[in-house]
């Protein structure tokens, strides 16, 4: 009797080769992929990269904004001098012009001259002062005069100008003294100026301050 027993288990693990073969052959085409090994692909991370200037302001994240310099600030005293249109006191020179009495009274034209390269404006009241040989000031701080002020553009070489007005000490009977300068403080700057006072006394007593100053008007005085 013939042995037919190898044939059939070669038939029957062929069998389970193809079936074997089959099943994996299903799993790659359930997840997307063929049977045929596909070569694998490493892709580099993807830098980030710096911003760039847009052409509308926006600086880099590498470099300063376009005209900004280092340690150059709006907020610093040149910038202020260059951008402002006030005038600042190292713009400007003080005078004060001859008195002009009337009825008891004594007024002085005090000019500020606009001494700069540019134009510049003025708006209100110059602050003034009377002091002795050692700087120290005589009387109080001149009154006010209320007034609706206005600005007053100064190209170079033009004034503007303040009244100072008091009493004459002879009618007044108020405390006087003789000044050696008056300082005149540009409005809304801090540095005054200096200039020689040759009018004799003023009263620098007598109840409510006994000097006034009006604001400032374009010119150099009545």
């Amino acid at each position: 009797m013939a042995n037919t027993s190898q044939p059939v288990r070669r038939t029957a693990l062929l069998a389970s080769g193809v079936a074997l073969l089959g099943l994996l052959s299903a799993c790659g085409a359930e997840n997307g992929t063929s049977g045929t090994p596909q070569p694998s692909v490493s892709t580099p991370a993807t830098a980030t990269a710096p911003r760039t200037e847009t052409g509308r302001g926006t600086a880099t994240d590498s470099a300063p904004a376009v005209g900004t310099a280092p340690g150059d600030t709006a907020g610093s005293a040149s910038a202020s001098a260059r951008t402002d249109g006030r005038c600042h006191t190292s713009e400007l020179r003080a005078t004060v012009g001859r008195v002009d009495p009337g009825a008891g009274q004594r007024n002085f034209p005090v000019v500020l001259t606009n001494t700069a390269d540019r134009t510049c404006t003025l708006y209100g009241h110059p602050g003034a002062a009377f002091v002795d040989v050692s700087g120290k000031q005589l009387g109080p701080d001149p009154r006010r005069v209320p007034a609706s002020p206005r600005t007053v553009t100064l190209t170079p070489g033009e004034s503007a100008w303040a009244g100072l007005s008091f009493s004459s000490p002879e009618i007044s009977g108020a405390p006087t003294a003789t000044p050696k300068a008056l300082l005149v403080t540009p409005p809304d700057e801090h540095d005054p100026l200096t200039v020689r006072w040759t009018a004799g006394e003023v009263p620098v007593g007598g109840g409510e301050p006994p000097v006034s100053v009006t604001a400032l008007e374009a010119g150099t005085g009545p």
